[in-house]
This record gives C-alpha cells, sequence and structure tokens, in this order.
C-alpha cells in the first residue's frame, strides 16, 4: 500500500516538473507581443525626448551653453566631424559672390559676400532655433544667428530688419530677415558666416552659390585640413579666386552661374577711392540717374572704397 502511494506521489510530482516548462514557455509567448509593444511605446517616447532636447539646445553634443548674448565664441574643435548638408536652404536667391573669405585689407574676412539689395528676402539655411537677434554697429549691423542640428552656426549680417526672435526655432528656408546695408558694410550685401564650436568654416567648402546648390550631401570636417581646402574652395568657387582687393575693378557676370537672375550683359562696378557718382557714370557710359536707379540709392548717398555698384 505504502508502495502505491510512494509510486503515486511520484508520478505525480513528475506530470507537475514536466507541466512547468510548458507553462513557463506559454507565459514567455503571451508576453511577447506586450514586450514589443512596449518596446515601440519606449522607442517612440525616447525619440520624442531626443527631439525636444535637440530643439530646446540643438547640437548640444558640441555646445557647451546656449547663450544669447555673444554672436561666436571658439571652443575646442573636434579632430572630424561629419556635417549633414541636407535640407539646406539657400539664404538668397542671388547668385553673384561679392567677396570670399578669408584675407581681406589686412584682416580676415570670416563668411562670404553675397550681393542682395535692401529688402530682399533673407532665409535660414538649415532648420535650427535662433541664438541672437542683436544690432552691431561697427560689425554686423542687424544680424541673426542660428544653431542648427548638424553642428553649424549660420550668421546673416548686415540685414535691413529681422523677421525673428530669440529663441524661436525655425525651418530651413524661412524668412528671417531682410537685406540691407547695416553696420560696417559699404554697400547692401548679405555677409554669411559658417560656424563650428565658434570657429568660422569657408561656406565655399560646402555650399556653391552661383549653382544655388549644396557641394554634397555631407562634409567631413577635418581639423587638421580645412584651412587647405578653404583656399581650393575659393579658386572653384569664389570671385574670380580674388576678393575685392583683387586687381580686376570689376565683378563680371562670369562669377555667376549661367542661370542666375541676372541678364547676361549686367555688369558691376566696384568703387574705387575718391570716385563719385558723376565719374563713375562718366567712366561707364551711363547717367547718374540710372546707377541711382538700378541700386535704389539717392544722389547724395556717400560712397565708400570697395562698395558694389551695378551699371547696367
Amino acid at each position: 500500500m505504502l508502495i502505491k502511494k510512494i509510486k503515486k506521489i511520484t508520478i505525480l510530482v513528475c506530470v507537475v516538473l514536466c507541466s512547468v516548462p510548458t507553462m513557463a514557455q506559454d507565459l514567455l509567448a503571451r508576453q511577447a507581443p506586450v514586450d514589443r509593444k512596449l518596446k515601440a511605446v519606449d522607442s517612440v517616447a525616447l525619440r520624442n525626448i531626443i527631439l525636444q532636447e535637440e530643439i530646446a539646445n540643438p547640437a548640444e553634443g558640441l555646445y557647451e551653453s546656449w547663450d544669447n548674448t555673444y554672436a561666436h565664441r571658439a571652443t575646442e574643435l573636434p579632430d572630424s566631424f561629419l556635417i549633414d548638408l541636407r535640407g539646406f536652404h539657400m539664404p538668397t536667391d542671388n547668385r553673384v559672390v561679392t567677396s570670399n573669405f578669408g584675407a581681406r585689407w589686412g584682416r580676415q574676412h570670416k563668411g562670404i559676400d553675397v550681393k542682395v539689395y535692401i529688402g530682399d528676402t533673407i532665409r535660414a539655411a538649415f532648420d535650427g532655433k535662433v541664438r541672437v537677434v542683436r544690432y552691431e554697429a561697427r560689425g554686423y549691423g542687424k544680424y541673426v544667428v542660428i544653431r542648427h542640428n548638424n553642428g553649424l552656426e549660420t550668421i546673416y549680417g548686415h540685414m535691413s530688419k529681422w523677421l525673428v526672435d530669440e529663441n524661436q526655432e525655425v525651418r530651413a528656408g524661412e524668412p528671417i530677415g531682410l537685406g540691407g546695408n547695416t553696420g560696417r558694410s559699404t554697400g547692401s550685401h548679405l555677409h554669411f558666416e559658417t560656424r563650428l564650436c565658434g570657429v568660422a568654416l569657408n561656406p565655399a567648402i560646402m555650399f556653391d552659390f552661383r549653382n544655388q546648390d549644396v557641394v554634397d550631401d555631407f562634409y567631413m570636417f577635418h581639423r587638421n585640413s580645412y584651412e587647405s581646402e578653404s583656399v581650393a574652395a575659393n579658386n572653384l568657387r569664389g570671385v574670380q579666386g580674388k576678393n575685392y582687393g583683387g586687381d580686376s575693378d570689376d565683378i563680371e557676370l562670369a562669377t555667376a552661374a549661367p542661370a542666375a537672375k541676372y541678364e547676361r550683359n549686367v555688369r558691376f562696378h566696384k568703387v574705387q577711392r575718391g570716385e563719385t557718382l558723376s565719374s563713375i557714370a562718366r567712366k561707364r557710359g551711363t547717367t547718374v540717374d540710372a546707377i541711382c536707379k538700378l541700386n535704389h540709392i539717392g544722389k547724395k548717398i556717400r560712397l565708400m572704397p570697395g562698395q558694389i555698384l551695378k551699371y547696367n
């Protein structure tokens, strides 16, 4: 009798033990879809958190702080950094580059100058967040600084009017200001800078204003080669490889792509020291009235050496 009871107990224990893995498998099978759903929810939540952090402080990994009090402040550059140029929008439709990045008039020109007229729309180059909206009488004039998620900061100088506020989120192509001639400027134009960690990079390395396009979808920045790349970029996409101070007093349409908005016979004159509207009109075979009308200026305007004027 005792032996029979022991056998029954043994059989029951075996049955229970054998059923445990099956029950565990059933439990895991039921849990798997729940885990996948939770993972999906977690992924969405994580992406939203990351997005909100990027909006709150774009390129946080490169910049220690968000500060509206200065235009730029150089910090240590990474040895290399991949900059995503996709989604870029030209800040202006104008294609005529009037001054290169680099040495100019005994000092460093930290951006490029693009011919625009007072009132022309200036647009954000990438999605990002406006860090600075300020006026600087002896420098940028009315300018805007935008920090972008790809690590770059862009600066737009000499504008006549702001269309954005500090800490405002902007999309690529969104109007941020109007072209002008404010600050230290010798004629209406857009001064455009691209900076990484506060250090100025030649925009011509990444962008081709004459063809209104980026050079590539990505730019791999290398700390030990970006300066030499800047020289090569000026030769490829600059003002005939020169700046304002070059030998030529003309900026021909050769500096613009064939598809530029200007007609092919349009010419520009660079003002020399001592020149007046009358002397320029005589030299170019036109009239003072025509020059004033083309450039939206008055006859009593004070001309500055290096100023660019359209004369036909």
